[in-house]
């Protein structure tokens, strides 16, 4: 692994770079919406698969476009009577810088402009917050809210130098088009990797987390002990058939794939307490199983008010009851989105409290930044110093409530899908629990993180 850059100070040493807290929410937002609540209708995804494997040969805007498909096809739902689609992607795909137009045209809904959001891991909440957002506010009736990564479709770009180079080699002839032929550096040809470290830091993800497992005093063993939870839940939620009806089958050059790949039946402590650290191999607690791999996917969700939902006869999953996005230094402890988006979340949600919800969907990134997060949950010298205590502490979580069918660790994480498959998953568990009030919250790149409260009734 090569060196990291070595990241920007904290902000404590820069003056005046002193953190600050979110603002207060504005008033209290009970059931977005009003009365004629937001609804999310139905969701489904397509299977999630290791990179490079068995999606490998689907592009973005075509697995996007089978998951959309077959979403209005299952609920009847005519193309036409689809106003708008918010698609969610985090990797962009230079043919297609635009995925949710690209997937209204393979449907042919003309009329549906389509507009892509990106809000790096919680693209997929941003995509239906916005979808609530439009509705709300009466611009849409309707709206398909989805997201979608394919890491295997990650452009691969070269050195600028090299560009230059092939430009000039156009308009070149004759001694000309030879000089510029020997002055081409043959390791120049060789392609630029996709950027995986934080532009602002200089560090990766990994780094980050790790940096966080360490001041919160995050053991590697709590860490393999929630991943290999996070393992068992899915694997026994499918085996159980509870994700049957949310994924759906995918056609490939090479064959239909149908299934999620990522989950594993069994992992054996004793073989992952062997694994090597990836991001600090000398003092590192982070390894390979307790992080999310990198993920192929996609999924996606109907959004309309709970009136038009009855007049078209649909069942519901559940309504949106309020959303909030928040953002922090992402020089310290850049993965503690969860903890500064929830709180304004719950507030506009009429001031609830963690103990008032029965479902909670935390995005797994990591299972230090999980574990973190639930430390700072209710920490009150956090809330105190970095939110300006304009939030009391949430207090400790019940782990019963916890991603009760698996998480990111098991499913994987194709960046702007992963929202919605919480979202929705999280409407699903409700239902099947026999309870109302759910949590979905993501941390993000960049410092943010997103929170959104559902309902079932």
């Amino acid at each position: 692994m090569a060196t990291p850059k070595t990241p920007r100070p904290a902000a404590a040493t820069l003056p005046g770079t002193e953190p600050t807290a979110p603002p207060a929410a504005a008033g209290v937002h009970i059931r977005i919406g009003g009365a004629d609540r937001i609804a999310i209708v139905a969701g489904v995804r397509s299977p999630f698969s290791r990179s490079f494997d068995v999606l490998n040969d689907v592009d973005p805007v075509e697995l996007s476009t089978q998951v959309a498909r077959e979403l209005l096809f299952r609920l009847e739902i005519p193309m036409q009577d689809v106003d708008q689609i918010v698609w969610g992607t985090v990797v962009a795909v230079p043919r297609s810088p635009n995925i949710a137009r690209e997937v209204a045209l393979n449907l042919g809904m003309w009329h549906a402009s389509g507009f892509s959001v990106s809000r790096a891991c919680a693209s997929g909440i941003q995509a239906v917050a916005t979808a609530a957002e439009m509705i709300a506010s009466g611009q849409c009736e309707v709206i398909v809210a989805g997201g979608v990564d394919v890491v295997s479709h990650a452009p691969v770009t070269y050195k600028k130098r090299l560009v230059d180079q092939l430009q000039r080699l156009q308009r070149a002839k004759g001694l000309a088009l030879v000089r510029e032929l020997s002055s081409v550096n043959p390791l120049d040809l060789l392609p630029t990797p996709p950027a995986l470290t934080e532009r602002f830091t200089g560090l990766t993800m990994g780094e980050h987390a790790e940096q966080m497992a360490q001041n919160f005093g995050i053991t590697r063993a709590a860490q393999e002990e929630f991943a290999i939870g996070s393992h068992r839940k899915a694997h026994a939620a499918t085996q159980a058939g509870l994700l049957r009806d949310e994924i759906v089958t995918i056609q490939t050059p090479r064959g239909p794939v149908a299934a999620d790949n990522l989950i594993r039946a069994d992992m054996d402590p004793d073989k992952l307490a062997k694994l090597k650290p990836v991001f600090d191999r000398r003092n590192g607690t982070i390894t390979a199983a307790t992080s999310s791999a990198l993920t192929d996917g996609a999924a996606a969700c109907l959004v309309m008010r709970a009136s038009k939902a009855k007049a078209l006869g649909l069942p519901v999953l559940g309504f949106v009851r309020s959303f909030a996005f928040a953002g922090q230094d992402p020089r310290e402890n850049m993965l503690l989105g969860n903890v500064y988006s929830t709180p304004v979340a719950l507030q506009r949600a009429g001031g609830l409290g963690l103990a008032d919800l029965d479902r909670v969907e935390i995005h797994e990134a990591f299972a230090a930044q999980v574990l973190s997060n639930l430390k700072m949950f209710a920490s009150e010298k956090f809330f105190a110093e970095k939110l300006g205590g304009r939030h009391a502490p949430l207090g400790e979580l019940d782990p019963a409530k916890l991603n009760v069918r698996g998480g990111s660790l098991a499913f994987g994480h194709p960046f702007a899908a992963t929202g919605i498959r919480m979202i929705t998953g999280l409407l699903r568990t409700l239902q099947a629990d026999d309870g109302n009030l759910g949590l979905a919250t993501a941390c993000a790149a960049g410092g943010m993180g997103g929170a959104i409260v559902v309902e079932r009734n």
